[in-house]
């Protein structure tokens, strides 16, 4: 079976690697360099580099600024695929694109589809507090991710785990159920399933402003927040000071834990030197254990607080009350 593999980042990474060990890898499309990292908001957390793992395979690879152009379709159809695998590559695809195999376009999914349909379907999943997720290989059709299911498996995801280390996790996974499904496509015993549209939920692409924490949420809603955030945008706050100006800070870690006092959404526990506590809107607060701020290195919350000592009105929020 002819392969062509696009994709980009931590994640598709196992999954080229697994179809580079199988053998029938005839190419790679990959995103442009300047498209990788934070420059443009990507969420893809970068390993080896899928252009270098191609190049150490002697596996042609390109990197189209669009795939959906008639010279990339040109290009693509050239390679003559009997299938097309798709992991987390950044754009999508048109029908000339998912049409040009005959096994059509095989999407590894980081959800449980139709749950998280979208770019960012790991962060949006531990934003929400979810307990479970998994990866899903569909065939890819039109609608965003909406098309049939070929294999599901889920995972936990821990109380404490960020996005990027339940993606870590579910990389590999990924890689071992698409090929399973490759050998049922080649023995003829694959079951597509079709989605159940009215149980489908969205995972759009992350901006920045994402990351600003709302403090009328729950303490429990916050701190699914810091994790979901990590390593991009990261969760972050401004920290309000009467009569000064107010301090950015990216928030790490936290844990929510009983009110000691009653607290406004925001207000700054000041009766207490050795941890830096929050309200938040459920009458609990948020512990913060980790933070980073503006233009500092990470560091824990108590580190932070030897030369910062809360006072009276002092507020976390957005960066104008």
């Amino acid at each position: 079976m002819r392969i062509v593999m696009m994709g980009t980042g931590l994640f598709a990474e196992p999954t080229f690697e697994a179809l580079l060990a199988r053998g029938g890898v005839v190419g790679l499309f990959t995103q442009p360099e300047r498209a990788v990292g934070v420059e443009r908001g990507s969420t893809r957390q970068i390993g080896k580099g899928m252009k270098r793992i191609a190049e150490e395979r002697n596996i042609p690879a390109f990197q189209p600024h669009s795939i959906n152009t008639p010279e990339s379709v040109a290009l693509l159809r050239s390679l003559s695929p009997d299938v097309i695998v798709v992991a987390a590559y950044g754009q999508i695809l048109k029908p000339e694109v998912f049409s040009s195999a005959p096994h059509g376009c095989l999407n590894v999914h980081a959800s449980l589809l139709p749950k998280y349909r979208g770019a960012a379907p790991i962060n949006w999943a531990i934003y929400h507090g979810e307990t479970v997720t998994g990866v899903t290989i569909f065939r890819i059709g039109k609608g965003v991710d909406t098309g049939e299911m070929l294999a599901q498996e889920a995972i936990e995801i821990g109380p404490e785990e960020t996005a990027g280390e339940v993606e870590a996790r579910l990389a590999p996974l990924g890689a071992r159920l698409l090929c399973r499904v490759l050998d049922e496509l080649a023995a003829g015993t694959a079951r597509p399933i079709p989605q159940d549209s009215s149980l489908a939920t969205k995972a759009p692409k992350l901006k920045k402003e994402d990351g600003l924490i709302d403090w009328t949420r729950s303490a429990s809603q916050i701190c699914c927040h810091l994790r979901a955030m990590h390593p991009w945008p990261t969760a972050y706050t401004f920290w309000r000071r009467p009569g000064q100006s107010s301090l950015r800070l990216i928030l790490h870690r936290g844990r929510a834990v009983p009110a000691c006092s009653r607290l406004q959404p925001g207000e700054i526990v000041v009766d207490r030197l050795d941890a830096l506590c929050v309200g938040a809107g459920d009458g609990a607060m948020v512990e913060i254990l980790e933070l980073q701020p503006a233009g500092k290195r990470r560091m824990a919350a108590a580190e932070f607080l030897r030369g910062r000592k809360p006072r009276q009105g002092d507020f976390l929020g957005s960066e104008q009350a």
